[in-house]
């Protein structure tokens, strides 16, 4: 099964958009917030802290994750949503055979979603690889639950 989340990308250059444009329309009216403190360079701080906190927070969650288990191996893939195209930062590729997993954990925070894959390597110690699925659908994570839980059992259906 392949699946990706590819058409995320336009929402997230509209948040980037709009952001933007509400830190260019507070500063240009930052007096409305007299009302925090009377020292203008004080509340244009606080007003820029704000946006630099939010304009880190939607970096940090927007990736492309692309998932694919046809075939001896599965892929995994996360990479930065923006600017993948030319240059390939913040990526994290996992490739392994079917025979090494045998768990994953979906985790769901607030405003974080994470994949983990528990893998045995040859040797029999085991590691975890997590992936930020955040902006996979609902529905594409049902069908990656469901892949990776049928791969599972055919594991332990080979050990039996």
């Amino acid at each position: 099964m392949r699946t990706n989340n590819s058409k995320v990308k336009n929402t997230i250059i509209s948040v980037y958009f709009v952001l933007i444009l509400l830190a260019v329309l507070f500063a240009t009216v930052f007096r409305a917030f007299s009302d925090v403190t009377d020292n203008p360079a004080f509340t244009f701080l606080i007003i820029v802290f704000g946006f630099v906190m939010l304009l880190v927070l939607v970096h940090y969650i927007s990736k492309y994750f692309e998932y694919d288990s046809d075939g001896i191996k599965v892929v995994a893939i996360n990479r930065g949503l923006l600017l993948s195209e030319k240059y390939n930062y913040r990526e994290h590729r996992l490739e392994f055979e079917k025979e090494r997993l045998y768990a994953f954990k979906f985790r769901n925070y607030i405003v974080y979603k994470t994949l983990t894959f528990c893998l045995k390597d040859s040797r029999g110690r085991k590691t975890k690889q997590s992936f930020n699925v955040t902006l996979v659908s609902r529905k594409k994570r049902r069908y990656i639950r469901q892949s990776l839980s049928k791969i599972i059992k055919m594991n332990k259906n080979k050990k039996d």
